[in-house]
């Protein structure tokens, strides 16, 4: 025979102050545990949804990155004369060959950040469908102008539209405001890459991007490519490349905040086996009464647990609610890959929200089950003589 639900709510309402107190504590450990997700996911998301599948990239062999890849001219031209490229409206290739550097910027606070400025070509938008302006107007090609991206203008000083920013010695026009809808190319400036090329002193390209016909023909440019010992290149699907360089931060950002997580939950456990040992305590003639009527040994064990959970799960859903107000909130890290600052904004997911529920509710199980063993060993004649 089971002990009623209403029961183990009864009690936890009669402690109002200690239930309180540890649902609050139990609350805090799911409140880093889902702050360490949501920071994580957002970063990697951030990386995973910058690549199309429909895109390929190309690098030099060897290379993790743009900022380490080297592709010459005359090797640019060759692979975007290549017959699995997609046709442009005006039939030329849907292909793009782009310089990446890196420039030391101060954010608005007057901080420094490496921001990766980019050298594009006029299909480089048409590639990224993610990718409108939102103010002004697409750089003049051979003109000193340039676009920001929108977490980059909104973070780095003197990106307004209209604003003036010095690159290479040269002071450039910010004409347009793109939004890459939370991509890592939020965080980069735009401008012509053949003009970037003697500013910056960059006689090569990084990479070269390109839209395929079909995504079956992928293998087949992949194997004409990297088997050309003139080139020395790698091609990947431009998202799996993207991808890629989220895995070791988001890797060792969860990892961290794991550690740091597993250290506050000793201590709400050990609030918890405190709150129920009380319990247990204060309840001595209760428990005798309930062995008196005929409950078994097993129900008050598993009733107490209960009660043990349901006060951690109360802690989860506080935890939850604390965490739903930086769902969205921009921040920024390094990327290791490419050693430049990137923007992104906190994701809080159901899935993580539900996992810091079942965090929690582990935490209540692990509290609860010495003291919820220890009223279920109790003898009737000595529970109620102590009582």
């Amino acid at each position: 025979m089971a002990i009623p639900l209403a029961y183990n709510l009864r009690n936890l309402s009669a402690r109002k102050v200690s239930t309180v107190l540890t649902a609050l504590g139990i609350g805090l450990v799911s409140w880093v545990f889902i702050f360490t997700l949501a920071l994580a996911g957002g970063f990697q998301s951030a990386l995973q949804a910058t690549g199309s599948p429909t895109n390929a990239i190309v690098i030099r062999n060897g290379s993790t990155a743009e900022l380490t890849s080297i592709v010459a001219r005359d090797a640019a031209a060759s692979i975007e004369s290549q017959p699995e490229i997609a046709r442009a409206p005006d039939g030329t290739p849907l292909a793009t060959h782009e310089l990446v550097v890196l420039w030391n910027l101060k954010r608005k606070n007057g901080t420094p950040a490496n921001v990766v400025v980019r050298g594009v070509t006029a299909k480089s938008v048409a590639l990224r469908p993610k990718i409108h302006l939102v103010e002004g107007r697409m750089f003049r090609p051979g003109l000193e102008e340039v676009v920001v991206g929108k977490l980059a203008q909104a973070r780095i000083a003197h990106c307004a539209l209209g604003d003036r920013i010095k690159l290479a010695g040269r002071q450039w026009s910010i004409v347009g405001v793109f939004d890459a809808q939370g991509t890592a190319f939020d965080s980069e400036i735009w401008g012509d890459v053949e003009l970037f090329m003697p500013v910056f002193d960059r006689p090569v390209y990084q990479s070269v991007t390109l839209r395929l016909d079909e995504p079956s023909h992928f293998g087949a440019l992949r194997k004409r490519l990297e088997a050309d010992p003139r080139m020395s290149v790698q091609v990947k699907h431009e998202d799996e490349f993207y991808a890629a360089q989220s895995a070791t931060l988001a890797a060792l950002l969860r990892g961290l905040g794991l550690f740091v997580t597993l250290v506050m939950a000793l201590g709400a456990i050990f609030g918890a086996l405190n709150t129920m040992y009380a319990a247990v305590g204060s309840r001595t003639k209760e428990i005798g009464t309930l062995l008196a009527l005929g409950f078994s040994r097993g129900s008050i064990l598993t009733s107490f647990l209960i009660e043990s959970v349901l006060l951690a799960t109360l802690g989860g859903l506080l935890g939850s609610l604390m965490t739903l107000p930086v769902n969205g909130i921009t921040t920024s890290t390094m990327n290791f890959a490419s050693f430049s600052e990137i923007a992104f904004r906190f994701q809080v997911t159901p899935s993580m929200l539900l996992s810091g529920m079942i965090f929690a509710a582990v935490m209540g199980a692990l509290g609860g089950f010495f003291p919820s063993r220890k009223a279920a060993r109790r003898v009737i004649v000595e529970a109620l003589r102590e009582a």
